[in-house]
């Protein structure tokens, strides 16, 4: 087995940062009102001379202006799951650990590749979510922990190298039991490799069961004891803003990431969203705006402009505190097919996104296509539907159907395909007895035409093809 762990320091902070433009300086802080102290601070902020464990009030003699929010515990737990959910789409086996999540990625390197690729992949995913994080990789998820503490970029492929590599692993970094890790220095045992060495039964007297349970889950000895992360069956995301927004523009930036933690959170789940809504909370009531669209998706772009034109038909009743995004309707998600040789420009919209784009613009009776009816007579046989069933003709028919036959002058056409015999309508008094042809004129025209059965003269002429 082979174990990838993704530590993530700053949690709380980054998930403040991501949904900020601009970064100013700006700290984390807990405590009680009158002796809080910093518990994060982000680059600008260090660089001004502020720092984890700082009183807030010698921060704020230290630097006149920056912003201060207090630190949510629950956030970590909120962050870390829905980073879960997105690391699920490599690997079916997810655990959750303290700032961190451990995938199983033995079975997964068939599909991704080697351990470069597949590290490669995660940073580039959790980079582009971002999230700080350091990776490594070992035969066991609780080395695999330790070692992404100890120095970014790690990986024992081997389980035969692993007890080397833990040798000079720190016990304050070796996250041990905590009375172990506190009373083992002072006994001269600084490192693991020096604690492995000791005999197990003066351990065991002097510690308790639980350190050695710990060095076996270490080694590989004994069970990772984690439980698996199975993703929920819905996403709720809620971005609170740190300050009122009166005007459509500003909720821009947080609507695009938004749908693009949608997006991935989807990819992990190999699902799709058709309906979702994105909610705008007030100090009073909230504002939901709907998005539906036609056919499953989860296109982060795509996503986006469809709840972007949505939102631009909003009108604020009063300051938007909080967005909220709620997709409950996860159906089934199968990408659509592309040729190989695909003669389009590199610029051009698939037809779905265009479509769904003039939707979320100009209202879901905007756009429409032609669906067929239950009468066969051509006359009648379309209608005009916005829903995208599926349905196809199975016989080819004109793009340009006349409002009704006419002769077809000239030379008699050259048949490709047909007859195809219509007979129908007797209910109504409308009835219709006719074979129809594909044929090509002298002018080298392809028409859609008619006779009577039996006969090959006497055409009339009822659709051109394009």
């Amino acid at each position: 087995m082979l174990w990838a762990c993704v530590l993530l320091p700053q949690l709380a902070l980054d998930g403040v940062l991501r949904r900020r433009p601009t970064a100013g300086p700006l700290v984390l802080v807990a405590g009680a009102a009158n002796a809080r102290s910093i518990v994060a601070a982000n680059a600008t902020a260090r660089e001004a001379g502020l720092h984890i464990g700082q009183r807030l009030s010698a921060a704020q003699a230290l630097l006149a202006r920056f912003d201060a929010l207090p630190y949510e515990p629950e956030s970590v737990l909120r962050w870390q799951q829905f980073l879960a959910a997105v690391a699920y789409r490599y690997s079916s086996e997810v655990c959750l650990l303290p700032h961190a999540i451990v995938l199983e990625v033995s079975r997964s390197m068939g599909l991704f590749g080697p351990w470069p690729r597949l590290e490669s992949l995660l940073r580039e995913e959790f980079g582009a979510l971002g999230f700080r994080h350091r990776i490594s990789a070992a035969p066991t998820a609780h080395a695999a922990y330790v070692l992404a503490g100890v120095a970014d970029g790690q990986a024992v492929l081997a389980p035969e190298t692993l007890r080397h590599a833990l040798q000079r692993v720190p016990l304050q970094q070796s996250r041990l039991p905590a009375d172990a890790s506190e009373a083992l220095p002072g006994m001269g045992i600084r490192t693991l490799g020096q604690l492995l060495q000791l005999p197990r039964d003066g351990l065991r007297r002097r510690f308790g069961a639980p350190l050695l349970l710990a060095l076996d889950r270490l080694t590989g000895e004994a069970p990772a004891g984690l439980d698996s992360f199975r993703p929920p069956d819905r996403f709720d995301l809620r971005i609170e803003l740190l300050q009122e927004v009166e005007n459509l523009p500003a909720l821009i930036f947080p609507v695009r990431r938004m749908t693009a933690d949608l997006a991935a959170w989807l990819t992990g789940r190999d699902g799709g969203v058709q309906r979702f809504t994105l909610r705008l909370e007030h100090r009073q009531g909230n504002t939901d705006v709907p998005v539906g669209l036609l056919a499953p998706e989860r296109d982060a772009g795509m996503l986006f402009e469809v709840a972007r034109g949505r939102l631009e038909q909003v009108q604020l009743p009063e300051p938007v505190l909080a967005l909220r995004l709620i997709a409950r309707d996860l159906p089934a998600f199968v990408p659509a097919g592309r040729d190989l040789f695909d003669e389009r420009p590199a610029n051009a919209l698939p037809i779905e996104q265009l479509r769904e784009r003039l939707r979320a613009r100009l209202g879901d009776r905007a756009v429409y296509q032609l669906g067929s009816t239950s009468d066969p007579r051509p006359e009648r046989a379309q209608a005009i539907t916005s829903r995208d069933d599926g349905a196809c003709e199975p016989h080819p028919r004109p793009t340009w159907l006349l409002q009704r036959p006419i002769p077809l002058r000239g030379l008699a056409p050259r048949i490709l395909a047909g007859p195809e015999r219509l007979e129908t309508g007797w209910w109504d008094g409308g009835e219709v007895c006719r074979d129809y042809y594909l044929v090509e004129t002298a002018q080298g025209q392809r028409a859609w035409a008619f006779c009577a059965p039996g006969e090959r003269d006497g055409w009339m002429l009822h659709g051109w093809f394009a």
